[in-house]
């Protein structure tokens, strides 16, 4: 059997699942994971490995209307890849109606060449007649090579997703090794739990005014245990304040939280030393953006 290989894009608004199901493909965790929108930020290269094939999945922000700077750069990213890419998985959630982002994107593929698979996610929500509304609605629209309903975090149909992709993927070299499951390195996936670790802990207070950066990694020579210093990046004293909280009691929980999922990453102790600095505006400020790796 030929060996086929190729790169997919998962699209969609944001908050319908993208991340949960590149996870659950690849079996690990390497994409955050959020109940706010715009959770992912970069386009971040995660790969599932078979013995017959190998898919790149680029995890794109979600589409939306930008707000600022940084959001211009995550709507550009995610544009960006639907030419780039052998298949494309356009991701919607369980709503009845095709709501006006949904639209946007439907616009923004008509024009692709590309061949997309539609995935109604969230099935384990909706009945099967609830189910057939929302198929035969997107059935109309006539650009979909194939409609199927799965849930990305319960697993539901994921198997059958992989090998709907598969399908459509030409023959081609494996671009990655067979035990690489993401381009991204360490740092950067530390800097994302202690993101997801904010997002979880601050609720709406400071949903996305903060970049986190990780200053350093090192390993002790003579123990098993990893340093690691970071920076979270704030726009306002006020939202200094909030992070920290009361006694700096939301922070230790941050801290707390993040270290045990680094730990179980690394397979190593981990002392982590956490600081608060406020950028005032950063997301609007090109300079910044660049020096947080959004450019």
């Amino acid at each position: 059997m030929a060996y086929k290989s190729g790169f997919v894009t998962i699209i969609g608004r944001p908050n319908v699942g993208k991340s949960t199901l590149i996870n659950n493909i690849v079996g690990q965790k390497i994409l955050i994971m959020s109940d706010k929108p715009q959770t992912t930020r970069n386009k971040i290269q995660t790969i599932y490995n078979s013995e017959d094939s190998q898919i790149v999945f680029l995890d794109t922000p979600g589409i939306h209307k930008p707000k600022n700077k940084l959001g211009e750069h995550m709507v550009k990213a995610a544009k960006e890849t639907l030419n780039e890419v052998d298949v494309i998985v356009f991701l919607v959630d369980e709503s009845k109606t095709i709501g006006p982002g949904d639209k946007y994107i439907i616009e923004l593929l008509r024009d692709v060449k590309t061949p997309i698979i539609l995935g109604i996610n969230k099935i384990d929500e909706i009945g099967p007649d609830d189910f057939k509304d929302i198929y035969d609605k997107y059935k109309e629209i006539g650009i979909f090579e194939n409609i199927m309903g799965l849930s990305a975090i319960n697993g539901n149909n994921v198997d059958k997703l992989v090998k709907e992709i598969v399908n459509r993927l030409p023959e081609g070299p494996m671009y990655f090794p067979s035990d690489m499951i993401t381009d991204q390195p360490e740092r950067f996936i530390v800097s994302e739990i202690v993101r997801e670790k904010l997002l979880h802990y601050l609720h709406e207070e400071v949903p996305h005014g903060v970049a986190v950066i990780v200053n350093y990694m090192r390993k002790r020579e003579d123990k098993d245990i990893v340093d690691i210093d970071v920076t979270i990046y704030c726009e306002r004293n006020s939202h200094k304040a909030i992070i920290i909280g009361k006694s700096g009691r939301k922070i230790k929980g941050v801290g707390k939280s993040a270290r045990e999922e680094i730990e179980r990453l690394l397979g190593s102790k981990v002392f982590m030393e956490i600081w608060v600095k406020v950028k005032k505006d950063w997301r609007d400020k090109e300079n910044l953006l660049r020096n947080f790796g959004y450019e």
